[in-house]
């Protein structure tokens, strides 16, 4: 059984795997090193690079605060969390509960893996609330369901491709969707993680004497519907007619928006998040109480970004990455060459946990590197994606919101990730290469 493998795993990143916060520093120091020891700058060289990208990212981490938030404040409302309680009523063993969430997970992030990440964590509180099941890896689980989300609906690279005017357009010229999302490939490779993922996971499950169980009273955080009118501002804050008003305006405009053909994307899926909480929290007290709530499970998210955009400067702007992307593929045929994108990609995503910002860097060496192997360049740019989302498993950088949801840290779940880490490899491997 699966259980008894996974079991060291869990007991090493137990032991050894720091907070998300000393991971980011070690491995700003560890690519201050390759920097300077492989790409021959010098220490201020290094320090100028990082300090001037790591700010860059403040949109994007801004963007992530708010699928925390917006996500947590629309599941606290009676109407939402009644019906997560009413599905994860469906299971009533812990495999069930497992295989479950696994599949919620899957689902929602190949839509949009913003909407992935908060569905899968809260999905899987609901389901500690009705069912006594070991914790860490019901989170580990709702997490596991990311892993999908490069190769679906709002998979950044296949969806950059498939855009008039993008960046390498004078090198590959735009190609569909029908190509890269709904090739063969890549199809088969979703459909076998659906049917793998769960199946792993439900393996791993301990017996019932080595689980970790959450008491089901640290899981009931029922918003407080009590009503105190003591001053005339009072009443604004308790006024339905404010919060209808404003959220109803919120929804016609999400209406409008799809109408007129906009697609799912991060500040779309934060914008119907907010406003449809703004409706079904009826007061802006309730909202607010909410969203109080909501922010002290940020704070990872606030200290770590910024470290991280500061990495993918030292990375991108030395030239380590590009190295990294053309040493494997010095050693790359046409047919090995996808197999390679998506090792040099995975190995990339450690230090540049950004499909986008990951596809900038290894664009420009994967692509000509296609054309001269004659390789199939659509299953190439699947490949660097596909790489990108894999480490995912191995890096906390996407985690955060999923543990902060959950009230757990990085080493609780990442035992299990990794024993998904290496099942998973082989099967997208195998996807890629010869499907």
């Amino acid at each position: 059984m699966l259980d008894r493998a996974a079991r060291p795993m869990v007991s090493l990143v137990d032991k050894y795997l720091p907070d998300p916060y000393i991971f980011v520093i070690i491995l700003t120091l560890v690519s201050f090193g390759a920097a300077m020891a492989f790409e021959g700058h010098g220490p201020m060289a290094v320090i100028e690079m990082w300090g001037d990208a790591f700010w860059s990212l403040l949109t994007f981490s801004m963007q992530m605060l708010l699928v925390l938030v917006t996500g947590f404040m629309l599941a606290s409302t009676p109407f939402v969390r009644g019906i997560l309680n009413r599905v994860a009523a469906l299971a009533s063993t812990p495999g069930q509960a497992i295989i479950l969430v696994t599949f919620v997970a899957l689902i929602a992030s190949w839509i949009n893996w913003g909407f992935g990440l908060v569905v899968g964590a809260l999905f899987a509180k609901a389901l500690a609330r009705q069912v006594r099941v070991h914790y860490p890896l019901l989170i580990a689980s709702a997490y596991s369901g990311f892993i999908v989300w490069h190769g679906g609906l709002a998979g950044s690279i296949p969806l950059v491709i498939a855009t008039e005017g993008h960046f390498s357009q004078d090198i590959i010229g735009v190609i569909g969707s029908g190509e890269t999302i709904f090739a063969f490939f890549n199809l088969a490779i979703i459909g076998a993680l659906f049917i793998v993922v769960p199946l792993i996971n439900r393996l791993m499950l301990p017996s019932e004497e080595d689980s970790v169980y959450v008491d089901p009273a640290v899981l009931n955080d029922e918003p407080d519907t009590s009503v105190s009118i003591k001053r005339p501002a009072d009443h604004l804050e308790n006024s339905r007619v404010l919060a209808w008003l404003i959220g109803f305006s919120g929804l016609a405009f999400i209406f409008q928006y799809f109408m007129d053909g906009g697609g799912l994307n991060l500040n779309i899926v934060n914008f119907m998040f907010l406003f449809l909480a703004v409706i079904l929290h009826q007061t802006p007290k309730r909202l607010l109480d909410s969203l109080h709530e909501a922010v002290k499970g940020g704070s990872g998210i606030v200290i770590q970004f910024p470290f991280y955009a500061g990495i993918m400067g030292v990375m991108t702007a030395s030239g380590l990455a590009a190295s990294i992307s053309s040493g494997f593929v010095s050693i790359a045929t046409a047919e090995s060459l996808p197999f390679w994108s998506f090792i040099s990609a995975g190995l990339v995503n450690i230090f540049v946990p950004s499909g986008g910002g990951q596809w900038a860097v290894q664009a420009p060496v994967m692509l000509p590197a296609a054309q001269e192997l004659g390789a199939s360049i659509p299953r190439v740019a699947m490949a660097v994606a596909w790489g990108d989302a894999w480490t995912n498993l191995l890096q906390p950088f996407w985690a955060l919101p999923v543990l902060a949801i959950a009230g757990l840290k990085a080493k609780d779940i990442m035992g299990y990730c990794l024993m998904l880490l290496i099942i998973t490899g082989v099967i997208i491997s195998v996807g890629l290469t010869w499907l």
